[in-house]
């Protein structure tokens, strides 16, 4: 038995590595997360199912003093979390879900008072609130659902909730509920965040309480000039097609202002300046700010607003004739208000305190975690190759240090003296997420499952732009007995790293591999992490750089490790990396021999506004950019010798709001007409993820039989 054939006859049964990765939520569950510190240091508080492959999650506290952790809200026990559960929730908040990729169900958000004593959450449309400690039992708001997103006042003592698009503020002590603000007209609401912030700015709410309780901050979005576009269910077609408000590049965008709603019925509209998108509001003692950009974002203003008369005022502007990023974690003051904020000095994303950069070039920022009284935590990697995300904390008087392992990828949260860090390393399987302070230290426990399988990786760089690069082979694999196949296994575009000091960035790779493929993993231009200049090298032209980066990585691969066999080369990924698979078959048939696209982006005008106009623009003011970034153009090249047809398997969630089965479509019917064979497969039913655990066990064996059969590999 060879190299290349020993792991294939694994069995295909319940302990297969892919029904374990489906069933886990790819080895999630169990694993604790959305972490929250109460400011006196006295309690952690946390989501975690019981065990790796439960899905409904449950709201948990440490005591910080004792290391015990208590159980606060089983939705079990409240009559929600089944396997129905997910019928129950409005449509809202199934899209809320989508936006931040959520793929478990029970308490999956919850929002605290100012003290960290009272949360509020929802199961199946129900809003509770529970105290957060020991020996509390949750209780039901007393109001109609379905209710979204539950937050409460800074006392404590009222939450604001969105219902039918209005919002509503309900008085805990009395129970009474005031209605705020009402939709004014057929496709407004109150209260939430519009699709472009959910899906591209990371904005998930639209309502933000003031310090004192005596109002609130809220987005008021007005869709009705945006497109409608229709998602069908085709595999059911007695359904109604689902209506979506989509803003496609190019296109109108929906409406969104700012008002100041006073529980004394008062109302104040709030100046942003005239921009166009709204991508935080931060309320703390200090001040109220606002940070906006224009349809262009090329710049990102700052602005504090009085909140007696909506009026804002500049704070600080940052410009970039490409564009401007948005970091997440800022604006934030310190105790003496100091305001923290991240601006790129010298193709450095550097940390600002109060006007003066604190970091240096050698690292480059990626988001400020938590501040502290005059201590800010932040997440950075060093400058050069991103394969490590460490933490630092910065004050005045101790400067910069890290607070977590120099290899691995962490996050982590601080309040009260108290520090959490979850930390994930090619070392260990998982997360592991340790609890330290004054005086203490305890490790929130982990209930998810282990892979049983270590990947091992070859970290290296290659090429003049020093690429990130990993390569994968068998377990089993002989040095110099067999020559291996290449599967590239990129993201490859903006936002995303798959080169990390983690394991789990790997499993499904190491995976691969072990049916018999070399797997090279690279992030090249326009993935984070190395700093704006290598971001910004894929604008006006997200194909030619990713593409020339995948192949120079490819090349490097084979001179750094032996048996990679570059007549077999084949490509998978999904999303941008679905996009990258496809271009690389169709521009490079020479070095790739076969792809497999997963809800592939095929035409940039089909794409969302706030990601597309980021890189490309508008197709109507730079419609070469459009022309050099679709495939769609490529597709309707009839194949030659020179360039032949290579096997393209595309594959496309039917259900998908994001990038609309409409991308697949519109390829396959190019490819056709230019008489060039491809495979599609609909998958009905599925988003953009892929939670369903039949679904997402069995793409990876599909892959595998149809990247086998396409590189003659038997």
């Amino acid at each position: 038995m060879t190299a290349e054939n020993v792991m294939t006859s694994e069995n295909p049964g319940t302990d297969s590595f892919p029904r374990r990765q489906a069933a886990t939520r790819r080895f999630t569950l169990g694993a604790p997360r959305g972490v929250t510190i109460a400011p006196d240091g006295s309690r952690v508080v946390f989501l975690r199912s019981r065990g790796g492959d439960d899905p409904v999650t449950c709201l948990w506290v440490l005591d910080v003093a004792t290391g015990e952790e208590h159980l606060l809200v089983d939705p079990l026990t409240l009559g929600a979390g089944g396997a129905d559960a997910e019928e129950d929730l409005p449509p809202e908040e199934k899209a809320r879900r989508e936006r931040v990729r959520e793929q478990s169900g029970g308490v999956v958000q919850y929002a605290c008072d100012l003290d960290v004593a009272t949360a509020a959450f929802v199961l199946s449309g129900r809003a509770f609130t529970v105290g957060l400690t020991p020996g509390s039992t949750p209780s039901a708001l007393p109001v109609e659902g379905p209710v979204v997103d539950p937050r409460p006042d800074p006392s404590g003592t009222r939450v604001a909730f969105v219902r039918g698009g209005a919002l509503h503020v309900h008085a805990l002590g009395s129970g009474e509920t005031t209605t705020l603000a009402t939709p004014d007209a057929e496709h407004v609401t109150w209260g939430l965040a519009d699709f472009v912030a959910a899906e591209e700015m990371n904005r998930y709410r639209g309502f933000w309480w003031a310090p004192d309780g005596a109002s609130l901050a809220v987005a008021r979005v007005d869709d009705a000039a945006v497109l409608r576009w229709h998602i069908a269910d085709p595999a059911n077609p007695d359904r109604e097609p689902g209506v979506v408000a989509y803003p496609a590049a190019g296109t109108t965008n929906a409406t969104v202002t700012l008002h100041l709603l006073g529980l004394d019925g008062s109302r104040t509209d709030v100046d942003l300046g005239g921009d166009e998108y709204l991508a935080e509001v931060t309320w703390d003692r200090h001040a109220l700010l606002v940070t906006t950009a224009p349809r262009d974002q090329k710049r990102v203003t700052l602005r504090e607003v009085d909140p007696a008369s909506g009026t804002s005022t500049d704070v600080r502007s940052e410009v970039d004739d490409a564009w401007v990023d948005l970091v997440p974690g800022v604006p934030a003051h310190l105790d003496d208000g100091a305001l923290v904020w991240c601006a790129d000095v010298d193709d450095a994303r550097r940390l600002v305190v109060d006007g003066e950069a604190v970091t240096g070039p050698e690292l480059q920022v990626r988001g400020v975690a938590d501040v502290d009284g005059d201590t800010v935590l932040f997440a950075a990697a060093r400058a050069g190759v991103p394969t490590s995300t460490v933490l630092h904390v910065w004050s005045r008087e101790a400067g910069v240090s890290p607070v977590s392992a120099e290899r691995g990828v962490a996050s982590g949260r601080l309040a009260g003296g108290v520090l959490v860090v979850a930390q994930a390393s090619l070392d260990h399987d998982g997360t592991l997420t340790r609890v330290t302070g004054p005086g203490t230290s305890a490790t929130l426990r982990s209930f998810a499952e282990s892979p049983r399988l270590e990947p091992r990786v070859h970290l290296f760089t290659t090429g003049e732009r020093r690429l990130a690069t990993a390569v994968l082979l068998p377990r089993h694999h002989i040095p110099g007995a067999d020559r291996l196949p290449v599967l590239l296994d990129p993201y490859g575009g903006p936002h995303a790293q798959r080169v990390v000091d983690a394991r789990g960035a790997f499993l499904t790779s190491q995976w691969f591999a072990d049916q018999g493929f070399a797997v090279v993993v690279a992030d090249g231009r326009g993935t984070p992490g190395r700093g704006p200049a290598f971001e910004r090298a894929v604008h006006g032209d997200l194909a030619g750089p990713v593409l020339e980066d995948q192949l120079d990585a490819l090349a490097g691969a084979a001179a750094e490790v032996e048996d990679l066999d570059l007549s077999r080369v084949a490509i998978r990924g999904w999303s941008f990396g679905g996009y990258l698979a496809a271009l690389a078959v169709l521009r490079r048939p020479d070095a790739v021999h076969a792809a497999v696209a997963g809800a592939p982006v095929t035409d940039w005008a089909l794409y969302d506004t706030h990601y597309t106009e980021r890189y490309l623009g508008t197709p109507a003011s730079w419609p070469e950019a459009y022309g050099r970034s679709s495939i769609l153009d490529d597709a309707a090249v009839p194949a030659t010798a020179e360039a032949p047809m290579r096997p393209l398997l595309l594959i496309h969630g039917l259900a998908d709001d994001n990038v609309v089965a409409a991308h697949t479509l519109r390829i396959s019917s190019a490819l056709l007409a230019a008489g060039r064979p491809h495979q599609v497969l609909p998958l009905s039913g599925v988003t953009h993820m892929t939670p369903q655990e039949v679904v997402a066990e069995n793409l990876l064996r599909l892959q595998v039989a149809f990247l086998r059969e396409s590189l003659g590999m038997g």
